[in-house]
């Protein structure tokens, strides 16, 4: 079995290195004399001013070839074309990993004449660049490199003056199969992490005195040869370096290789690799609230750090990415340990180990940073970095956050030594050990190639990087499994005396976390966009045209009846005035009239333009109806089909305008008396009077006027959710989104209703696509957050939360700054007008009066056209306009960057989505790039964060109110209890006695608004909520109390209209019918409708203002003239008038819509008894 399984591995591929050309080696200096790099200006020998230099090819600290010595000069650049191979073998799941993360370091070296008595030619090393293999890995098969020569210390390339271009070297990449195949591609992952720099380090540690190593170090997650076999690697950042603060000592933001080989110098800087810079507000760590801006920038700033910068790539297959998914499912945190151990006073690496060994407590200040990686699993999220916080390490501590039982300190010390220890050694060439490097030039010359697997039996060096990492994979391995029976855990947990000083000084270290695919792809917009249109097909604009015999002839008769008419409006303009005279019409007077319309037409040119409007019609009668599409051969034929078409078009002509004329004109159609606002604003005033059959007609009125629009469409959903009939609800949602496909509330709706129906992949369509319509919408994301929980999705309700948070103080500092800037140019203004009449400018007292003076006259009481509240646009809801004048907002955390992850600005220069951070230019290459603008530039004072009026939370709250999704509404009341730091706000309870209020829970409701009125009682909300309570319990003389202090507040409660209508029918009840008259009044002066005018008209008649009444009568009969309640009352004031005819008319109708008001009834029949007249019955 394993023999049939070793014939599927892949043979090993040759990755072919080839060293081109090197150029700029040489230069001439300013006075045209040859300035060459050599290691002497005049070189003696009879090849004068070339300089002979070869380029030795290094890869894991094994030399893989020699280019053979080649001159060059300032006019011919050294052609090496020399080519050496390095096989990657399938064989080792690691190799790829090798590949990934190491760099190929070419070396130039310049090799000096011999001299006499000389046995061995001089050698100097002129500087290095290293090559990286990272393209191989991404599936290329060619790539080609122009590396910049980073002179070593001491070398001659060092004295190139600035200006100069820098030396150069061309190398290509080559293999002849992809290393990787379009499925392994899809399948693996690369996973960059780069430690950047630990900032607020103890106080005690001092850049005098002994000197330590820092080292950082995490396990990750690695290739297997059995992949059902998760197995996890330890990776080390050993060469951290204490440094003065930003302020002191200019940081360099070029990133290092983790394994630099034998590079030195400026070798060991990755090409083109640089640190990111994000905002704060954009990361994902653990410093980035408000209270920790003053601490972040004086810790970068000020203080000391300790400094990496270093990148380290692993390669991933299918099952490492798998089982890395899974374990950030599971445990979310990952940890990276953080210490500190003694630099050695002198001896040779092993001599150091055994000698460390020896000693103990080597490993100080040992701490760790928990990186939450469950951002990575959101959808389209590909990196994340931040500030994570350095805690004092215990195994208690470890295995509470991570779930691991014991911490990989001493395995990350002795990688961190072998490292330390092999990175001493220098990259020349050196004069001891001449067998050793007559050894090494046999190697090169037999083959010209190494495999990646041979290192393993190569000498320490070799072998460190796959059996010290195999060891390593087993250790954690062991110690993740291994059930662990310490008495840290089980007993006492002991304290990190040293650890503990990293809390004390607020530590933090920044990690950058990247994967070239995301581990959750996110479904893109079109795709969203599809499965709605496939879920609710959209509406076609127009009906599909169909083109048939009674369609042309459906046409032609439009046409016929359209040129009548216009020949009727000429004629009524020439001959109106002769109609009119009582004439007799004569035969000899109706010619002379016709011959002039005739004459009239044709010389005014609308006897052409009329044919020309019949002959588009005409023609699609002779092609649908007579078939003829070709020309007529024979002439005769031709006439005979002109005479049949002739009679056909006649008769057709004779039928169309019968139809149409008609001898007296028919009145055009009145336009509607009331409009769609209003008759939505009629709906509500129903439903708020639980007339609920009456809301349904008006609804449906609605609709049936405007079928298009999607608004009245979803306001008829939203009612039906209200009664409970979800079933019409989905159905009305389902119209709304066939109109509009992008209706942001129909979309977020639609999502409620599969909610609650439980078809959840339904309903996570319509929310992603809500966010996916408006990203920048807070509600559409705090909506797909409320879906998540309700599916137990904590990890993408975490996402949709910070990025809902993250727009919300977002829109808030930009309210923020428009406010600000108005009020910049109120002063601006008021200043130009004081130097202008020639006053001095205001004090700042006065000022501040004026401002307040105008606050004041801006923010007077203004009429809106309707008062009900209705639900708010999605793009035109804003979250700042609290229910109170004390509701203030809390403090929100800012979001990480979501979805489609922006790598940050570096120089002022934008990037595009799709270049990774790694990709920024530097101002020259081969060199440490130095933040010197950045470090020099004074920083501008920094602004407070915002803090938004409303929650998240409470904003979905408002709405969901509005559209009367309730489970919804008391999922986000939970959160938004949970996340408010004060817990129950008046806000809370008034939200919840809204909740309660609609599920008809009176005794709840109250409740709450009592717990809201004894924090906040003059909130004008509070008051009228508890109105109603009273007022649908029966209590009128509370509900009147309630009513009359929230009309006092100088402040309107949020809906008005049904306050008016209740406190005035309360009036009524009491007998107060001037001050019934005066409450309904105010409900008509702000939003008028029936109920409203019909309150006054009953107020008006009981007070005997019969005229009034009857005029507001009339008014309420114009908005609604089906209304019996309003032609029982006309009747009454007509009874009283002694108009009889008009009475028995009302009353009539009263009967006909079936008036039911029994008290009514009887006061219309005493009448008619008194008045004798006004029923048809008697």
């Amino acid at each position: 079995m394993a023999e049939a399984e070793a014939i599927h591995v892949r043979p090993p591929e040759p990755i072919v290195i080839t060293v081109c050309r090197a150029h700029n080696l040489v230069q001439y200096s300013d006075t045209d004399r040859v300035s060459k790099c050599g290691s002497q200006l005049n070189m003696r020998g009879s090849k004068g001013d070339a300089v002979n230099v070869m380029v030795k090819v290094e890869f894991n600290e094994k030399v893989l070839g020699e280019t053979p010595k080649v001159d060059c000069s300032p006019d011919v650049p050294a052609e090496f074309n020399f080519s050496t191979t390095l096989n990657c073998t399938y064989e080792d799941p690691l190799a790829l990993d090798e590949i990934a993360h190491k760099p190929v370091v070419l070396t130039v070296i310049e090799v000096m004449p011999k001299e006499r008595r000389q046995k061995e030619e001089k050698t100097s090393t002129l500087g290095q660049c290293t090559l990286d293999l990272l393209p191989l890995v991404k599936g290329e098969t060619n790539y080609r490199y122009t590396l910049v020569i980073n002179p070593t210390p001491g070398s001659p390339l060092e004295a190139i003056p600035a200006e100069n271009p820098r030396p150069e070297l061309d190398v290509m990449l080559s293999v002849n199969e992809a290393l990787l195949d379009e499925q392994q591609i899809k399948d693996g992952n690369l996973l960059t992490i780069t430690v950047e720099s630990l900032f607020s380090p103890p106080d005690s540690w001092q850049l005098t005195g002994q000197q330590f190593y820092y080292s950082a170090a995490l396990p990750v997650p690695c290739n297997s040869e059995d992949p059902t076999e998760k197995k996890e690697m330890l990776v080390v950042f050993p060469g951290g370096q204490l440094k003065l603060g930003a302020d002191k000592e200019l940081p360099n933001k070029q990133k290092k290789w983790a394994v630099p080989g034998s590079a030195v110098g400026n070798s060991i800087f990755i090409p083109d690799s640089v640190i990111a810079s994000d905002p704060v507000e954009d990361e994902d760590g653990d410093f980035k609230d408000k209270g920790d801006r003053d601490h972040r920038h004086l810790s970068e700033s000020e203080k000391m750090r300790i400094t990496w910068n270093t990148e380290r790539r692993c390669y991933l297959e299918n099952a490492a990415v798998k089982g890395f998914q899974d374990s950030v499912a599971k445990t979310r945190y990952w940890p990276i340990e953080i210490f500190r151990f003694p630099q050695p006073a002198g001896g040779k690496g092993k001599k150091l180990t055994s000698k460390l060994k020896d000693e103990e407590g080597t490993i100080s200040y040992h701490g760790v940073a928990f990186l939450n990686l469950a951002p990575l699993l959101y959808p389209g999220v590909k990196r994340i970095r931040g500030a994570f916080k350095v805690l004092p390490y215990t195994d208690h501590l470890l295995h509470e956050k991570s779930k691991r039982k014991a911490g990989i300190g001493e395995e990350a010390l002795r990688l961190s030594l072998n490292q330390l220890n092999r990175s001493s050694a220098s990259p020349a060439p050196k004069k001891a050990g001449k067998e050793k490097a007559e050894a090494e030039k046999k190697d090169a010359k037999k083959g010209g190639h190494e495999s990646i697997a041979k290192g393993k039996e190569s000498g320490a060096k070799g072998k460190f990087q796959f059996q010290s990492l195999g060891s390593a994979v087993m250790r954690l391995a062991s110690n993740t499994l291994k059930s662990d029976t310490g008495s840290e855990i089980d007993g006492q947990v002991p304290v990190n005396v040293e650890g503990q000083q990293y809390a004390d000084s607020k530590s933090y270290i920044m990690i950058d976390i990247c994967l070239t695919r995301p581990l959750v792809p996110k479904r893109p917009p079109e795709e969203l966009a599809r499965r709605v249109a496939e879920l609710i097909p959209p509406r076609p604009a127009f009906p599909k045209r169909t083109d048939s015999a009674d369609k042309a002839v459906e046409d032609y008769h439009c046409q016929i009846a359209g040129v009548a008419s216009l020949l009727l409006e000429e004629f009524r303009e020439m001959f109106g005035e002769d109609q009119g005279t009582g004439e007799p019409q004569t035969n000899e007077v109706m010619e002379g009239r016709r011959q002039k319309l005739m004459y009239h037409l044709n010389s005014s040119g609308k006897y052409f333009s009329f044919k020309e409007q019949l002959k588009h019609s005409v023609i699609k009668i002779v092609r649908e109806k007579y078939l003829k599409t070709t020309n007529f051969d024979d002439r005769q034929q031709l006439q005979t089909f002109l005479s049949e078409l002739y009679v056909y078009l006649v008769d057709q002509m004779h039928q169309s305008l019968n139809k149409v004329l008609q001898i007296e004109d028919q009145p055009p159609i009145p336009p509607p008396l009331t409009t769609n606002a209003q008759l939505k604003h009629f709906a509500r005033e129903a439903e708020v009077n639980k007339n609920f059959d009456l809301a349904t007609k008006y609804y449906q009125e609605r609709i049936i006027r405007e079928e298009s629009n999607a608004d009245n469409w979803f306001d008829f959903g939203t009612f039906c959710l209200y009664t409970n009939n979800v079933s019409k609800a989905e159905e009305c949602f389902h119209k709304c989104i066939s109109i509009n496909q992008r209706h942001m509330d129909g979309l977020m709706l639609n999502g409620v209703v599969c909610t609650l129906a439980e078809r959840n992949e339904a309903a996570e369509t319509f929310f992603e696509a809500a966010t996916n319509v408006d990203p920048k919408n807070i509600l559409a994301w705090t909506m797909l957050g409320l879906f998540y929980d309700t599916i137990s999705n904590d990890i993408g309700a975490e996402m949709a939360y910070l990025e809902a948070n993250k727009l919300n103080i977002g829109q808030a500092a930009s309210i923020a700054r428009d406010e600000e800037q108005e009020k910049e140019k109120k002063e601006k203004e008021k200043a130009e007008r004081a130097e202008k009449d020639g006053e001095a400018t205001d004090t700042p007292q006065v000022e501040g009066d004026e401002e307040l003076m105008i606050g004041s006259s801006e923010g007077g009481l203004s009429v809106p056209a309707l008062d009900i509240k209705q639900p708010t646009p999605v793009g035109e809801r804003t979250p700042f306009s609290a229910r109170s004048s004390n509701i203030k907002g809390e403090k929100r955390n800012s979001a990480g960057k979501r979805g489609s992850i922006v790598p940050p600005l570096s120089a002022g220069k934008s990037l595009t989505p799709s270049r990774p951070g790694s990709q920024l230019k530097e101002p020259a290459r081969g060199t440490p790039v130095v933040g010197e603008a950045e470090a020099q530039e004074e920083l501008p004072p920094r602004e407070p964060t915002p803090i938004p009026a409303m929650s998240i939370y409470m904003q979905a709250v408002d709405w969901l109110l509005e559209v009367k999704a309730v489970p919804f509404t008391e999922q986000a009341l939970a959160h938004e209890l949970l996340t408010t730091p004060s817990g129950k706000t008046p806000a809370y309870h008034i939200a919840t006695a809204r909740v309660k209020l609609q599920k008809e829970e009176y005794e709840e409701a109250e409740q709450s608004l009592n717990d809201a009125l004894q924090v906040e009682h003059q909130n004008p909300d509070g008051w009228a909520l508890m109105g109603h309570v009273k007022y649908l319990n029966g209590d009128n003389h509370a509900a009147r109390e309630c009513y009359q202090r929230t009309l006092s507040f100088v402040t309107d409660a949020t809906e008005t209209h049904s306050i008016y209508l209740r406190l005035a029918s309360i009036y009524l009840q009491d007998g107060e019918y001037q001050q019934a008259k005066q409450t309904f009044l105010m409900a008509c002066k702000k939003s008028p409708s029936c109920v409203s005018w019909l309150g006054v008209g009953i107020a008006c008649y009981r007070l005997g203002e019969l005229g009034e009444a009857e005029d507001a009568l009339m008014e309420a009969n114009i908005l609604n003239n089906s209304d019996p309640e309003v032609w029982g009352y006309l009747s009454l004031v007509c009874l009283r008038t002694a108009r009889k005819v008009e009475a028995e008319q009302s009353y009539k109708h009263a009967v006909k819509l079936q008036l039911q008001d029994a008290a009514l009834l009887n006061e219309i029949h005493a009448e008619q008894k008194k008045a004798t007249f006004g029923n048809p019955e008697f």
